[in-house]
């Protein structure tokens, strides 16, 4: 089933970065245009078809149980991990890998692939991992009740069209033999409503807006219908409109709902986006979804006093999100304020108790100081989290806040004494981070068992430990040139001709800061 230890591997893959390297130092000025053109579909192709290496070798990565033995629970995170791919990258390439990969059934025999007619386009680069995604797309939606050989020949016309189509006409094509193979939607079941339900909400980028996108089947449909149709009338629920009416509001004099109709310039989508927030905010949902890891259902907010001070900045939110200042106020009208204070580590003071879970105000406590786990390069936010003792409690640990951290449950699960298991320790005095709690990762996984902290959930340390790298970096360079100044010189040395390759000093031309601490334009080192 697996190739042979090491013996093919290191041959293969030899050639590849020296192939690479040529192609970066070639000069490309000399080319005409036809000879750009040509070498720009040579590289495509040579793109396309090392995507499908990748799937065989993520695939091969999976059925070792790699993750397993790295201490992760899926190959999508083992991916994220070992190549420091983003989350949305390495989903992408394991969902190919799904439709176009061939696996191994239990006695070894390979399985088709899932769609084979574009798993053999992609190996030969005609099609791109964009043509297998729309692809997969659209016979994702082709009912269970269409005959195989149908399946087979919707597979075979959309992979054929791919050959010398857009990725972004896939869709429309796909449409159209959706409606030949189920014309009036009969052959639709709900099996095939459950597989294509869903709703998926993004990443939060940086102006602090989250895509939305999603399917939801017919019952989701008729609940949300009567709530969207009360709340989305024009003049209701205007986040815009300190007079427009409320969720609570039961009853609504008419003239004043005509007025707030009449300034109420909203588009129907910021009116259904308006009512869901409406409803949210009223308590109409959370009031009876009772307790989430020892807390009430509710938005948990951390704003600095500084910030409070200033009236600006940030808050963040238990779950990962920031919410602007102005907003997170507007929130928390009606909350309970908590008062966390924290020591010059930023880890928070004393607050012990002799049970062994923790209480509500040690996991707010955590929350505003952790923001999540607490297992290095895991990005789960705190509200995904439990609370761990870094010193067990069986063994004498105590439930105070300098032996409590937040970890998930499935880097939770890692913890134990048993052979392959992780250890927790807390950082002493003279560590980079006096206080904090380090993970210790099993031998196999890191020989060293160095322990290491998490930084996913603290941007600050993460651009600290970048400008070290490169104050280091900068300084090394400040050090050579020196040397290479003061160092006597034999003759000149004629300066190389041109050769039309820009030369670059990619890593070294860095960001630097200057005297205040911000961020400030590269400068040439000084040569002394």
């Amino acid at each position: 089933m697996h190739s042979m230890g090491g013996e093919l591997a290191e041959p293969v893959t030899r050639p590849l970065p020296a192939v690479v390297t040529a192609l970066l130092e070639r000069p490309l000025t000399p080319l005409s245009d036809d000879e750009v053109v040509s070498m720009l579909r040579e590289v495509e192709t040579c793109t396309r078809q090392l995507a499908a290496v990748q799937h065989r070798l993520l695939i091969e990565a999976e059925e070792r149980a790699l993750p397993a033995r790295a201490g992760l629970k899926t190959v999508k995170l083992f991916l994220m991990e070992t190549l420091r791919l983003s989350s949305a990258d390495a989903g992408s390439r394991v969902n190919a890998a799904k439709w176009v990969g061939t696996f191994h059934d239990f006695d070894g025999e390979l399985r088709d692939a899932e769609l084979p007619c574009t798993a053999d386009l992609l190996s030969l680069g005609e099609v791109s991992v964009d043509h297998v995604r729309g692809i997969a797309n659209v016979m994702n939606r082709v009912p269970r009740g269409v005959p195989d050989a149908d399946r087979e020949a919707a597979e075979q016309l959309l992979a054929e069209f791919a050959r010398s189509g857009s990725p972004d006409d896939i869709g429309k094509v796909g449409d159209r033999i959706l409606a030949h193979l189920d014309p009036d939607g009969r052959l639709t079941t709900e099996l095939d409503r459950a597989r294509m339900r869903g709703v998926v909400i993004g990443k939060q980028r940086p102006d602090g807006m989250s895509p939305l996108r999603g399917d939801i089947d017919p019952v989701l449909r008729a609940l949300l219908d009567p709530l969207l149709a009360k709340y989305t009338r024009p003049g209701v629920c205007n986040l815009e409109d300190p007079n427009s009416p409320t969720a609570d509001s039961d009853w609504v004099d008419p003239a004043v709902l005509k007025e707030a109709a009449r300034v109420d310039h909203r588009s129907p989508a910021q009116r259904n986006h308006d009512a869901l927030t409406a409803i949210l905010q009223s308590g109409l949902v959370a009031e009876r979804l009772g307790r989430h890891r020892g807390m009430p259902v509710s938005t948990v907010l951390t704003i600095k006093l500084d910030d409070l001070d200033r009236e600006s900045g940030t808050a963040t939110t238990a779950t990962g999100g920031v919410v602007p200042l102005r907003e997170a106020l507007k929130l928390a009208e009606r909350s309970r304020p908590y008062l966390a204070v924290f020591d010059h580590n930023g880890l928070p003071l004393h607050l012990g108790r002799m049970k062994r879970l923790a209480s509500p105000a040690q996991r707010l406590a955590l929350i505003a100081a952790l923001r999540g786990c607490s297992r290095p390069g895991c990005d789960a936010p705190a509200s995904r989290c439990a609370v761990h003792h870094v010193r067990d409690y069986a063994k004498g640990g105590r439930t105070d806040l300098d032996n409590l951290v937040l970890a998930c449950d499935a880097c939770h699960a890692l913890i134990h004494d048993g052979p392959g298991g992780w250890s927790t320790v807390t950082e002493d005095g003279h560590a980079a981070f006096p206080g904090r709690t380090a993970w210790v990762a099993p031998e196999h996984i890191d020989p060293s068992r160095t322990p290491k902290v998490n930084h996913r959930h603290h941007a600050d340390e993460l651009l600290a430990a970048v400008l070290t790298r490169i104050h280091a970096r900068n300084e090394n360079e400040r050090r050579q040139r020196r040397r290479e100044h003061h160092r006597p010189r034999a003759h000149s040395v004629p300066r190389p001709a041109d050769t039309g390759v820009p030369r670059t000093r990619a890593c070294n031309q860095s960001p630097r800061t200057s005297g205040s601490g911000k961020l400030t334009a590269s400068e040439d080192v000084d040569s002394g």
